[in-house]
This record gives C-alpha cells, structure tokens and sequence, in this order.
C-alpha cells in the first residue's frame, strides 16, 4: 500500500475501526523496505497506527463487492423466514415481509441492485417440487 490508499483494519474493535481509512503514513523497517506500520485516518477524524498484518487494502469497489454479497445473502435469509412464519404467525410474516421489501428497495435504489434476480439462482430449501403433488 501507498499514502492515500484506503484501508481496512482486519480485527475491528472498536465502531471507528469498522471504517476505510486512508494511510497517511508508512513506517518501514530500518534500512528495508518491509513496512512495520501504517497510520490510517478515518472518516471521523481520529488517526491511528496499526502493525502492517492488522491492516489490508481495500477500495470502494472491494466494499460494494462486500455490500452486495451481504445484501444477497440477507435477502436469502429473510425470503426462507418470510416462508417459515407464513405458517407460524401472520403477523411475523407480515413484519419480515415489510423488511424483505426495506431491503430491495435500498439495494435497488442505493446499489443498482435487483435482488429478486440473485436471489433466483438458489432454490428453496422448502420448495417440495412435483413429487409432493397430490
């Protein structure tokens, strides 16, 4: 990584680490060009000097990727609950519903994401086919 790069720390503990920073300074080991650390400043202002294996490269287009596979996932998630309180509780189904919608719509909106196409290319796990027809 150089300065300006944008970075992650790879063990957050804290919600200002859960942030990209950017590096703003390289410390290399004397006479080498092994870094020992980076200085990351995030978002919020606050700076912070982690060991080089606390830190990894990470662009905008990394967290999109990210994004996408979490939203994905997600909406797999909530379509298997929605199914499984259609049968539990009305109400339940409902309110899951309501959030399955939340979640395509900012995906759609905020991503350019159709998630009712990725959501398609895995069946349900419930789904019972033509052998349980009467």
């Amino acid at each position: 990584m150089n300065l300006n790069d944008t970075a992650r720390v790879r063990r957050p503990t804290d919600p200002v680490e859960y942030r990209l920073g950017t590096v703003t300074d390289i410390k290399y080991a004397p006479h080498s060009s092994h870094v020992q650390r980076y200085r990351l400043r995030f978002p919020t202002g606050v700076e912070r000097t982690y060991p080089a294996a606390e830190v990894a490269a990470c662009s905008r287009d990394d967290d999109r990727a990210t994004l996408v596979t979490a939203l994905t996932e997600a909406g797999r998630s909530l379509r298997e609950a929605c199914r499984i309180a259609h049968d539990y509780d009305e109400h339940l189904s409902t309110a899951i519903i309501a959030l399955l919608l939340a979640l395509y719509d900012t995906a759609r909106t905020e991503l350019g994401l159709r998630l009712d196409v990725a959501l398609r290319g895995e069946p349900a796990a419930n789904d019972d086919g033509d052998g349980a027809q009467p």
